[in-house]
């Protein structure tokens, strides 16, 4: 006898082809009934027999489209209505409940093939079906159907159309569907002159490629600056235009095997490298003899640092420019100036960009919501975001807490924000650094669309407590009860939130730059944790920060720092190399700041140790972008010193690294190498977490353990102290799909803001 189901599925169950799956498992099952989008999700009537029911329920969770995510599944008994077919219903608006809106999916292989096999899309650069292509980057509302997209101004031509209706096709309700008779074309800008025909535009850029020129690309989320990585000329070129003199460009790879020629790779790099979010991902770069003859990146590529961050490609432009130009790699980084978002105006891409670049590549379809690449690297075998963007963004993170209605705010670096749905947070795209006009203008402009896209009522808004962060500033000015969090407790909570910890850890928090509760600057930070509260129980001494934010952009000042702090007032220990490259005028200043106290905020940093050490060394007295000797720091490590480190004292609960410093002198002036110096300083750090947990564990009774904050983006420290925690018998949580850097803080002010509100 028939039997009738309503299943109500919520999670990225929309624009991932979702209803034809469902609509083809119905069929295979013999099932009759309906299928429809809505606001909330999918819901489905079936009817059939109770065998089949079961069946079909069971391929509902075991065959779903791969980009899918189904978060909850329930099943009711319906009454039978006497459906003669299965049916796709036309989508509807039912509540302010949302579902979920997938990210942009790389072009998948079948699309690839119909590229070149399809008559109407013979390398049509736009294609797409249901299991690929642009999604959040084109909607503007829900649910997610074409005349909520930027698609909305294409009107499909009859193939196309045939192929939407069409429940056996496999772009069948795919609202981004085109060809080249009816969808998205593109145009090459250059010399006053523009070209509009695909098989001209490729011929011409892949000659303005092997000729050294640099050329502006419109991407799925932005425009992207591009040129021949093997070229050391256009990379130079590519530098002088985009203002960024230092800071590593991302590479993209034609192919897997491009990659392996040129980068290291384990199967889980391998496999996430290919996988349908294309992130770009953090790789150690072959040298000399490990390249096998095999021609070098251009070295302003990675500005000297040993890694390359790749990625594959992911447009099918991407796949058509590699195969028409024969080219292996070209560097693809952000469209943008200097620390300004990434830009998304064709009017402003042609203004600013011909005038710096030669040529812009533009298509007529409309980017609505920006994003960057995403980033990540990969330690112990895990996946670590840095950057989340693209193939992740506006995924939400699932929470066992209700935190409706909160708006996390971010901090002022690296920014983010998080907005709670039920027990949802959605956790923007990578803003940047609220630093300049455009850059917040893009910040307040995303968070009203997510606010809309979303249906948010805001109830309340909780930032960090340094009032002079202009995250501080916008929750400040927003009309809403207001919550102030402190940053390394925030940094803390994000990770426990991704892992839905909701108890006491010991919480290390070290990174650049976060106000503490006594109005110093901490950074190296051991907390006893909770969500609502925090105890902080170790930190690293003060030192003085000579200058304030001038020592982050000069570490040989925060050197100098840390010899005064060890060598007494009015010494700076023995003359040391670095010291001679430091303008005599400049230096002198400085150290009467230290002596006076006049313009040193005191701090307690990571960051800034980290600083005084690459600068004592002679790796990085001056930094053009952000986190620069840090980085350097970790890349002249010696890898084959295991062992050796410095001492350090803890008074209190005080840690004093003037010990260290004074080795380090020592070794300089015995003509230690830096790379070895660099290895022992790193070692140092990782003997002091190890020593401090067990300390704090037999004190606290706590084993849970959460490492966080920008400075575990170091993958010789994260990964060494992880493991070796872990042996300790510590249950370690590092942030993994979360990024450890203030990218990630404000879903931890987002968790904090939901427990305090509570009480």
């Amino acid at each position: 006898m028939k039997t009738g189901r309503r299943i109500h599925l919520k999670g990225l169950v929309q624009g991932v082809g979702f209803r034809p799956f469902v609509y083809r498992i119905a069929l295979e099952n013999e099932l009759t009934g309906t299928v429809e989008n809505r606001n909330d999700g999918v819901v489905i009537y079936a009817e059939g027999e109770p065998e089949n029911i079961d069946k079909f329920l069971k391929d509902l969770e075991l065959k779903a489209p791969p980009a899918s995510k189904v978060l909850s599944m329930n099943v009711e008994k319906s009454d039978l209505s006497g459906f003669n077919a299965f049916i796709i219903k036309e989508s509807s608006s039912v509540s302010a409940e949302v579902t979920l809106v997938s990210p942009d999916i790389a072009v998948c292989d079948d699309c690839l093939e119909d590229m070149k096999s399809q008559p109407h899309r013979l390398d049509y650069p736009f294609i797409n079906c249901t299991n690929c292509g642009p999604r959040f980057t084109i909607i503007k509302d829900l649910p997610y159907d074409r005349p909520s997209t930027t698609m909305s101004v294409f009107k499909m031509c009859d193939k196309c159309a045939g192929e939407y209706s069409d429940v056996s096709n496999r772009r069948f309700h795919a609202q981004p569907v085109a060809c080249n008779n009816c969808g998205p074309h593109y145009s090459l800008y250059y010399n006053s002159e523009r070209i509009n025909r695909l098989d001209d535009i490729l011929a011409a850029m892949s000659s303005f490629l092997k000729e050294g020129k640099v050329i502006a690309v419109k991407g799925l989320g932005g425009y992207f600056l591009a040129c021949d990585a093997f070229n050391p000329d256009a990379v130079n070129s590519l530098r002088d235009g985009k203002r960024r003199e230092g800071k590593p460009f991302a590479v993209m790879f034609s192919s897997l095997e491009s990659i392996q020629k040129h980068a290291w790779m384990n199967d889980t790099e391998r496999k996430w490298l290919q996988s349908w979010r294309r992130p770009v991902v953090l790789l150690d770069g072959k040298k000399g003899d490990e390249l096998k003859g095999v021609q070098e990146l251009a070295g302003g590529v990675s500005s000297g640092l040993p890694g390359i961050g790749a990625m594959l490609p992911y447009m099918p432009f991407h796949y058509l420019l590699f195969e028409r130009s024969g080219l292996d790699a070209i560097v693809l980084t952000s469209g943008n100036f200097s620390d300004e978002p990434i830009l998304i105006s064709d009017d402003m891409a042609l203004n600013e960009f011909l005038a710096a670049y030669d040529a812009v590549l533009c298509y007529d379809r409309e980017i609505y919501n920006r994003v960057d690449d995403s980033v990540g690297m990969v330690v112990n075998d895990r996946e670590r975001i840095i950057r989340r963007s693209r193939g992740y963004v506006p995924s939400p993170v699932e929470l066992d807490i209700d935190v409706d209605g909160i708006i996390a705010a971010g901090a002022e670096l690296v920014n983010s924000f998080c907005l709670g749905k039920g027990s949802q947070a959605f956790l923007s795209q990578h803003i940047g650094d609220l630093k300049n006009l455009e850059t917040y203008e893009f910040y307040k402009e995303s968070m009203a669309r997510f606010i809309k896209l979303f249906r948010i009522t805001p109830k309340m808004i909780v930032c960090d407590m340094h009032p002079d962060y202009l995250s501080s500033k916008y929750a400040a000015r927003a009309g809403l009860p207001l919550m102030e969090v402190q940053h390394h407790h925030a940094h803390i909570a994000s990770c426990m939130a991704e892992h839905r910890l909701d108890e006491k850890v010991i919480g290390i928090a070290f990174d650049g730059v976060g106000l503490g509760d006594d109005g110093n600057i901490w950074g190296g930070e051991f907390l006893l944790c909770d969500y609502e509260n925090y105890r902080r129980l170790y930190h690293f001494e003060y030192v003085m920060m000579p200058g304030g934010d001038k020592a982050t952009l000069n570490p040989w000042r925060m050197a100098v720092s840390y010899l005064f702090n060890t060598f007494g007032a009015g010494i700076t220990g023995p003359d040391l190399p670095f010291l001679s490259r430091i303008d005599r005028n400049e230096l002198r200043l400085v150290r009467d700041m230290l002596n006076k106290g006049i313009n040193t905020p005191f701090t307690s940093s990571a960051g800034r140790l980290f600083d005084a050490v690459a600068a004592l060394t002679g790796i990085c007295s001056s930094t053009s972008f952000h986190a620069e000797a840090p980085m350097r720091l970790e890349a002249a490590i010696v890898t084959d010193v295991q062992e050796g480190h410095y001492d350090y004292k803890i008074s209190g609960g005080e840690i004093s690294f003037s010990p260290m410093i004074k080795q380090i002198v020592e070794d300089i002036g015995q003509g230690i190498a830096a790379g070895v110096i660099s290895a022992k300083f790193h070692n140092t750090i990782i003997e002091l977490i190890v020593e401090i947990s067990i300390s704090i564990r037999e004190q606290e009774k706590l084993n849970k353990l959460v490492l966080s904050g920008g400075s575990f983006q170091n993958r010789y420290i994260l990964g060494k102290a992880e493991k070796r925690l872990e042996a300790e018998g510590f249950m370690v949580y590092t942030p993994s799909m979360i990024p450890s850097n203030d990218g990630g803080i404000s879903l931890g002010q987002l968790l904090i803001a939901a427990k305090r509100r509570k009480h």
